[in-house]
């Protein structure tokens, strides 16, 4: 595997040449990660099309882009990668051709299942479509657990307009899933959050989807709110303080749900992702060191037998938020264990996806660290 890197910044391409013998001719996937005004400039496709003519180019809009162990806001990070024997089959897909996100995830998913698949990994709009049931639709037609993860796109703390596309200038509604085939790549994967919990544990006893509106019989927002204290005078934007831990019905691992906007009027809360009526609630909140001590254990997970080539980490704008200053500590406890040799790109979410562990289901993830790594043995 040979790994190029570029940084558009301040309007000016910087090149990291980690692999100068890459083939540019040769190129079989490029990564661009970047605010959602840069990307949707044509000269930026264009530009990048031109320097890898054969390339599946492959656009992600962020709350924050990731290269080595820094973190940007209004720039693009560009990966390029050329592969030794792995090959790659791209798909993609608009949710207006589905009736629904799960179709979208299900017809993805069975268009990159054939022999040898070992990994797919989803750039997904984090606007219009519902990342649980996008995430659903791809566990339907994936009966070998074959390693599902990747991250719906951002736009920085606004969530307004995300834009994703492959090989075209990015746009809305977009999802794209990339199949990596070969005996001969290592795909490994880790996610892990680190928040505390605390208050008691209650029951989700009205919802839809991802609209909450009682737990326990009460209204949620009126519940949630006794739990801010001065906080819930900063609300909807507090919220991403305060995410929710949930725990499905006959299940042993806990997700988090971040609240994307709540409705006074309606007294309803929408999350970045389903909860479903009986599972069960605890509220969470912020411990820095713990946070940090995450995203190490999100690596040590994603680092396999062999040195690792490629990390793509992915991370909730939720956790920057929180950080703020000491963001860039997240991705240096990343680096600390995969080392210098490891190309390290990524972005800030809306979603992270990926499964709890090996051989299992891909789960959508909010608030969390989740790192996909490859290796070409």
């Amino acid at each position: 595997m040979r790994i190029n890197q570029h940084h558009y910044i301040s309007k000016t391409w910087k090149d990291y040449s980690i692999n100068p013998t890459l083939n540019t001719q040769k190129c079989q996937l490029v990564l661009a990660f970047g605010s959602p005004a840069l990307i949707v400039d044509p000269e930026i496709y264009n530009h990048l099309k031109v320097k890898y003519p054969a390339a599946n180019i492959v656009f992600s809009s962020t709350s924050g882009e990731i290269i080595d162990d820094n973190v940007y806001d209004d720039t693009i990070v560009v990966t390029a990668i050329e592969l030794a024997n792995a090959t790659i089959t791209c798909s993609n897909t608009h949710i207006k051709k589905h009736n629904n996100s799960f179709e979208s995830g299900a017809y993805l998913m069975q268009q990159l299942n054939k022999p040898s698949l070992k990994c797919v990994f989803i750039i997904s709009d984090g606007t219009f479509i519902n990342g649980s049931e996008l995430v659903a639709g791809f566990n339907a037609n994936n009966p070998g657990h074959v390693p599902v993860t990747g991250g719906m796109a951002g736009d920085a703390d606004r969530f307004s307009s995300t834009f994703t596309s492959i090989n075209a200038v990015p746009s809305q509604g977009n999802v794209i899933a990339i199949g990596f085939y070969g005996n001969g790549l290592s795909v490994y994967h880790g996610s892990c959050g680190g928040w505390d919990e605390f208050g008691p544990e209650r029951t989700i006893t009205k919802s839809d989807k991802n609209v909450l509106f009682e737990i326990d019989g009460n209204n949620a927002l009126d519940l949630y709110k006794q739990y801010l204290g001065n906080y819930v005078k900063e609300l909807p934007g507090s919220a991403l303080l305060f995410p929710l831990s949930l725990k499905l019905s006959g299940a042993d691992n806990t997700l988090v749900r971040t609240i994307l906007s709540i409705d006074e009027n309606e007294k309803t809360m929408t999350f970045a992702g389903n909860l479903p009526v009986g599972s069960k609630v605890r509220l969470m909140k912020a411990n820095f060191e713990k946070l940090i001590d995450a995203s190490s254990s999100a690596a040590e997970d994603a680092t396999g037998a062999h040195k690792v080539e490629l990390a793509v980490l992915v991370s909730c704008v939720g956790r920057k938020l929180v950080l703020n200053d000491r963001t860039d500590e997240e991705l240096m406890a990343a680096k600390e264990i995969f080392g210098d040799k490891t190309a390290i790109t990524g972005f800030y979410s809306y979603g992270e996806l990926s499964p709890f562990n090996k051989g299992t289901q891909c789960e959508l993830h909010n608030q969390t660290m989740t790192i996909t790594t490859f290796t070409e043995n």
